[in-house]
């Protein structure tokens, strides 16, 4: 009982680290000028579906998976169908949530879906984190792959649903769920196949990095006309602010010089 306690305490702190550090690398950096309360909303409903999601998922694909891969045979179990229907099933939801009215109204599908998908990769991690310490950890890889899945889970799932949020915003409805779907059964693919060999994040890490500033981009595209001109005049009186400083150095040192 107490090592079931343990396991998922380390899972959930991995968990909300990988939230937490994915939603200061986007979100804080147009901080005040979205929709907050909204976003916040979505991660509560985020976390209720990544629940379900993640337990599903995990039945359903990632234990056939597992034994698959101590047998060395390919179970009934595990088919391509059910990889795209269960995550169809979950960017359905997704789609839903990001369509409610507080979220249209103001465009911020792309900002509500980051914090959405945030919430729903916190939870594939703690899943899979937990299967990882239940399994034992033998050496430094293993810790390794559970900081990896911890950071990286919530990070990876923020980007598909920003994204798909964007595309809402553009009006490609039924474009943004079928690519949500296809990216969310890839993802999920690799979270797996890195759960077994690290081998994984040379294919799951450079399109992470890579898309790191279209997905700001994306952000940008959620924040009002008014808060766009309020964060572009913020910059624009910090830049000032620092050139003013640069002169009141340089003064000092230029009176000296001309004393000399």
């Amino acid at each position: 009982m107490v090592n079931d306690f343990v396991t998922f305490q380390v899972a959930a702190i991995c968990g909300l680290i990988g939230m937490t550090l994915g939603w200061r690398g986007v979100m804080t950096k147009y901080s005040g000028f979205y929709d907050l309360p909204t976003a916040w909303n979505q991660v509560f409903w985020g976390i209720l579906l990544g629940g379900a999601f993640a337990s599903y998922a995990d039945s359903s694909l990632f234990l056939p998976y597992y034994e698959a891969n101590l047998s060395g045979e390919r179970t009934a179990e595990l088919n391509i169908i059910r990889l795209f229907l269960i995550p169809l099933i979950a960017t359905i939801g997704m789609h839903f949530l990001l369509r409610r009215k507080r979220v249209r109204k103001g465009g911020s599908q792309s900002t509500s879906g980051w914090a959405l998908g945030l919430a729903v990769g916190g939870m594939l991690s703690i899943v899979l984190i937990t299967r990882k310490v239940q399994s034992g950890i033998t050496g430094p890889v293993d810790v390794l792959t559970i900081l990896l899945i911890g950071f990286f889970a919530p990070r990876v799932e923020a980007v598909i649903t920003s994204y798909h949020g964007t595309l809402m915003l553009r009006g490609k409805r039924w474009g943004a769920s079928f690519r949500a779907t296809f990216w969310r059964a890839s993802s999920l693919t690799m979270l797996y196949f890195a759960w077994f060999s690290p081998l994984a994040w040379v294919f799951i890490l450079p399109p992470i990095l890579l898309v790191q500033e279209s997905a700001e981009k994306w952000v940008w595209d959620s924040v009002p006309k008014e808060g766009r001109r309020r964060w572009r005049r913020m910059q624009a009186d910090k830049k000032r602010e620092k050139q003013a400083s640069a002169r009141l150095i340089q003064l000092p040192n230029t009176h000296q010089d001309e004393q000399e």
